[in-house]
């Protein structure tokens, strides 16, 4: 089994977070490589914003990620392993 680290969660969370972009459904797919290990989100997912002022200026940000569907995966040495990924785990990173 692959132990999803914090790291990971917060690497997945800023890429995912990136691949949204202002909008405010996504489904697609984010690939990445995170030390050793192929990891791949697919999902569909509704991104819920706030606003947040500063002095630049307003700017929205993602508050919390509602899925849809997703699937985690995680590669190492070519061969896929379980892992104890949570859609949960991400909301402690969103930007």
């Amino acid at each position: 089994m692959y132990i999803v680290s914090p790291e990971l969660y917060r690497e997945t969370a800023v890429r995912l977070c990136e691949a949204i972009g202002a909008r405010s459904y996504f489904s697609g797919t984010v690939s990445f490589r995170f030390a050793d290990t192929e990891c791949r989100l697919a999902t569909s997912v509704i991104a819920c914003r706030r606003r947040v002022s500063q002095p630049e200026g307003d700017d929205e940000r993602v508050a919390r990620l509602v899925p849809v569907w997703w699937e985690f995966h995680t590669l190492t040495g070519g061969m896929e392993l379980l892992n104890d990924f949570s859609f949960s785990g991400l909301k402690d990173y969103l930007l």
